[in-house]
């Protein structure tokens, strides 16, 4: 159960500059989102993939010793202009026609959502179509669908997640676990309980792990800190995740350059004693 990081924490910058520094900075595993972290090829729409250019990037990270353990996808899947929609499910399906170029065994991605979370029936249903035809290509090429819970996007709850699993029973989907999403302002002082509950409703499914930090600020609002620089029990996640997925990836959000060493100390202190 390795500690990565999310690549474009380094910001946006050519691949072969970016999988040295990445080594350089301890980690033997990335979450690559193409679009964000890598500058000098243009990943702006879907089209300019092939198996050379995903070799290419892939083996730039090896030889550094970095392994792509999640493509990174952020993208609305639920979009209700249907033009849109159509490009961001192909720019997703394409990086899963890819993935086993880059040497990932998944693309990731929350559902997306709608500001003010006015969410309809009809958007549920939309995005069980897009989930469902995106199964069907992740199960054409041996990859896997990360889907991931979070605060405020249509699927935003463990028990929500579970509920869009049950309604596309691919196995070629799994799950991207993070409790810092699924805590709220409302329900941090029962983070326990949401801990639990999360992995109780997911554990069997989950693939990759994200790592960051939440905090109490002094308006009543939840904030977001770097793993180990908020309140978060880390102890309780730990061990489910020890006990559930031993040596699942876990890869690391939130982070400043100046505080991954310190953060990644901190997650690997905990998981080795839990």
């Amino acid at each position: 159960m390795s500690v990565g990081v999310l690549a474009h924490l380094f910001g946006s910058l050519p691949y072969k500059e970016l999988a040295p520094k990445v080594a350089a900075s301890g980690f033997s595993h990335v979450q690559l989102a193409l679009w964000k972290a890598i500058s000098d090829v243009d990943f702006s729409k879907p089209g300019n993939m092939s198996p050379g250019l995903a070799n290419a990037i892939g083996e730039q990270f090896d030889k550094n010793g970095v392994a792509i353990s999640v493509l990174g996808c952020y993208v609305h899947l639920f979009e209700r202009d249907e033009e849109l929609r159509r490009a961001n499910v192909n720019r997703f399906k394409e990086l899963l026609r890819y993935a086993r170029f880059f040497g990932a065994p998944m693309v990731a991605a929350e559902t997306g959502r709608n500001e003010g979370g006015n969410y309809t029936d009809q958007d549920w249903s939309t995005m069980k179509e897009t989930l469902e035809e995106l199964a069907e290509e992740a199960e054409k090429w041996g990859v896997f669908v990360g889907l991931e819970a979070a605060n405020d996007h249509l699927v935003g709850t463990a028990p929500e997640l579970a509920h869009m699993l049950e309604e596309v029973p691919s196995s070629n989907i799994g799950v991207v676990i993070d409790p810092g999403n699924l805590l709220t302002a409302a329900n941090y002082s029962n983070q326990n309980q949401v801990i639990e509950e999360a992995f109780e409703l997911l554990g069997s499914r989950i693939i990759a792990a994200h790592a960051k930090d939440r905090i109490m600020l002094e308006s009543g609002e939840l904030g977001t800190a770097t793993a180990g620089f908020g309140g978060m029990n880390y102890e309780l996640y730990m061990k489910l995740l020890n006990q559930y997925k031993p040596h699942v990836h876990i890869i690391m959000e939130e982070a400043k350059e100046h505080q991954m060493a310190q953060s990644k100390a901190f997650i690997d202190e905990i998981r080795g004693r839990v």
